[in-house]
């Protein structure tokens, strides 16, 4: 378990929403990909990219 300051961890902002996220343990090794907050931010996302093309 995190026994640390939370908030010192890296923030990121979604793409879709702009919910900041905080880092997580999970993330640690594709920190860098993560870009939605969500499952349903992701598909949002790229359904309107769809809808713009």
């Amino acid at each position: 378990m995190f026994k640390g300051n939370k908030k010192s961890l890296p923030v990121r902002y979604c793409k879709t929403c702009n919910k900041p996220m905080s880092w997580r343990k999970k993330w640690e090794k594709c920190w860098d990909e993560v870009l939605y907050c969500s499952e349903r931010c992701r598909r949002q996302r790229s359904a309107s990219r769809n809808d713009d093309q």
